[in-house]
């Protein structure tokens, strides 16, 4: 079995509350450089982070795990990334099956 089947298998079981009329991630790609695009893309455990066709940065904060990767990566730049947990009873809830 592939490592990467494991953990897609444990992140289906995790539960999502949807916060529509409150991000609590916002990714500001006019404040960082290809380096942190390209971290960004490699990091977020859940593969949030992409780029459409025309290179810009496209983020789905619906899915976010709440590990606060992006927020390491985006600490050396202000303004990169805002970024706060999300309001009671929404995000992420850890199911483990």
């Amino acid at each position: 079995m592939e490592y990467k089947t494991v953990v897609d298998d444990k992140l289906a079981l995790n539960r999502f509350a949807v916060d529509e009329h409150h991000r609590h991630i916002t990714a500001h790609a006019e404040h960082m450089d290809q380096n942190m695009l390209n971290a960004l893309l490699a990091v977020c455990p859940a593969g949030l982070y992409s780029l459409n066709p025309q290179g810009q940065l496209i983020l789905e904060y619906a899915g976010c795990l709440e590990c606060g990767s992006c927020r390491i990566i985006c600490a050396s730049r202000p303004g990169a990334l805002t970024w706060g947990y999300p309001r009671a009873t929404k995000g992420v809830f850890y199911r483990y099956g």
